[in-house]
Parts: structure tokens; C-alpha cells; sequence
């Protein structure tokens, strides 16, 4: 299915906000039991094959009927729909207003040093990087996720007003590492995708870009993005759910993880996030991409 020709030029900030919103709406209702499972992966400190995968998973309700397991993947779910609705604005809706701030100011001077060619592809994955870096703003609403897939005891009965009370810049705990993490991810995701479409498909205009090519382009900048942010990702996530009276530094966390559990742990659940996580990442980038195109044609 091709996007309808349009007639009114370059995408509104309402198109943008519009593809990318009900890309974060699909994306929640679909995968947001896939990243519970993929959190508790990455968190799980013991080898799986003494504890027993179901019991990382589904903890206490490991032992439950079924409804009462695949019910237990869902916690936090209205911090998730805050966090992943106003992230993926945010993310895919923000990409493309760095990229026109960075070709206005600087386009002649990335196709002097990369060429014209090349200079596109890394205007749009530098402005995917600052998208990337920016994202540290939404991270009290990743970690009140985060802490009620991994550690729901952490909020001992407190609601969301009384956490940002009490916990205030502690929820910015980690900032460093997401920005670090985010940097090199949000580069290879939108740079591989712009990539893909370029050099493998051909395509000029990304916008004119049909959903099939969408799709190939976002399973090239999902894996890309995944693999390159694995490490930093593990280091994050470990920060983020721990209690919130705990302030353990990512140097800690990493020389701790690095002792105990040897370098491969840096990669823990990269498998299930590429196989199972990263169709998420492609499926929200693909209708992002897809649909702001398509709204720029009405509004």
C-alpha cells in the first residue's frame, strides 16, 4: 500500500504527532507484555536453568492458571501507556523536526564533507542521535514502568504524586547511561533505516516510501539499534529497578555484572529482544513512518 500523493508538501507538526501517537497506541496494546518479559530477563541476576525460565517470568504466579500468568505481564500498564505513547511522539515524531533544524542550518556542510548523498543519511542519523539524547526527559515515566515490571514492591502503596514528591531527582537516576545508550541507538536506528532506503531500495524521498519498504527499512534500523545499545540498555535497566532508596552508580553495576556474570552479560536478553522485542520497535517505526506521511495529507 502506497501513501496517497500529497498535495500539501512538507509533513505537519500535527501529522507527525498524529502517525507517531497511534504508532505508541498500537505498539502498547501488542508488545507491552513482550517487554515485561524481556525486563525480567535483563534483571534476572541467577541462571535460568536453576531457577526455571517460568519463574523469571511469571514469578509468583509462575505456578497459576494461565489467564492469571499472561495477566501478571501486564503491570504498570497505565505508566506504559504514558511513557511508550509519549515516547514514540516524542522519538518519531521528533526526528524529523531535529533533521529540518539540522538541514537548514547545516546541509552545506555535510554534503561538503560526506557528499550529497551521504551527508542525507547522516543528517538523518545525527538527528536521530539528539532525538535519541533528549529522550533523558521522559525517564521518570521509563523508570515508575520499569520498577512495576521488575519490583512492584519498590512503591510500598505510594501512588504517582507522593513517588515524584518524595523521590524527585531520583528519578533521574541513571540519566547518564540512557543518554549513552539512546545516543548510539536512535543513530543506528534511524541511520540504517535511512540507509536501507536509499542505497538498498532506492528511494529518494522517504516519504513517498510505500509499507512494505517501510517495514524492511525499520527491521534494518531495529536491529541495528538493539544490537549497538544491548550493553548500555542491560546497565540502565538494572539501575532503574532497583528500590528507590538504593543508589548504586552504572560504574558499580557494570564492574559488578562484569565480576559476577562474565562480559556475555552485557548482551542478557538481546536474543529475545531482537526475535521478540525488536518486531515491536519495527512495527511502531513502520506505522510511524507510514502514517505521518498520510496525515500530513489532512491535517
Amino acid at each position: 500500500m502506497s501513501p496517497p500523493v500529497s498535495g500539501k508538501g512538507k509533513e505537519s507538526g500535527a501529522a507527525r504527532i498524529l502517525g507517531s501517537g497511534t504508532s505508541g497506541i498500537a505498539e502498547l496494546l501488542i508488545f507491552h507484555p513482550v517487554d515485561t518479559v524481556a525486563k525480567r530477563l535483563m534483571s534476572n541476576k541467577l541462571k535460568i536453568s536453576e531457577v526455571g525460565l517460568s519463574n523469571v517470568i511469571f514469578r509468583e504466579h509462575a505456578a497459576a492458571p494461565i489467564g492469571r500468568r499472561m495477566f501478571s505481564l501486564f503491570p504498570g500498564l497505565g505508566y506504559a501507556a504514558g511513557y511508550k505513547i509519549t515516547q514514540r511522539i516524542y522519538k518519531f515524531g521528533g526526528q524529523p523536526w531535529f533533521n529540518d533544524i539540522i538541514q537548514r542550518n547545516y546541509k552545506s556542510s555535510f554534503t561538503n564533507t560526506f557528499g550529497e548523498r551521504k551527508g542525507k543519511l547522516m543528517m538523518q542519523a545525527l538527528a536521530g542521535s539528539l532525538t535519541g539524547i533528549g529522550e533523558v526527559a521522559l525517564l521518570p515515566l521509563d523508570v515508575l514502568k520499569i520498577k512495576r515490571q521488575v519490583n512492584p514492591e519498590a512503591f510500598r502503596g505510594r501512588g504517582v504524586l507522593r513517588i515524584f514528591m518524595e523521590e524527585g531527582t531520583g528519578l533521574y537516576r541513571g540519566w547518564g547511561w540512557t543518554m549513552a545508550r539512546n545516543a548510539p541507538g536512535s543513530f543506528a536506528l534511524f541511520g540504517a533505516s535511512a540507509f536501507t532506503k536509499d542505497y538498498v531500495l532506492g528511494i529518494q524521498d522517504y516519504s513517498k516510501a510505500t509499507w512494505t519498504q517501510n517495514f524492511i527499512a525499520s527491521i534494518a534500523g531495529a536491529v541495528a539499534s538493539i544490537t549497538v545499545a544491548a550493553p548500555l540498555d542491560v546497565v540502565k535497566t538494572r539501575i532503574q529497578n532497583a528500590n528507590f532508596e538504593t543508589k548504586v552508580s552504572g560504574v558499580t553495576v557494570m564492574r559488578e555484572l562484569l565480576r559476577d556474570e562474565g562480559p556475555l552479560a552485557l548482551f542478557k536478553g538481546l536474543t529475545p529482544k531482537i526475535v521478540v522485542v525488536g518486531p515491536k520497535l519495527i512495527f511502531s517505526y513502520t506505522i510511524a513512518q507510514s502514517l505521518i506521511p498520510w496525515f500530513a495529507n489532512y491535517v
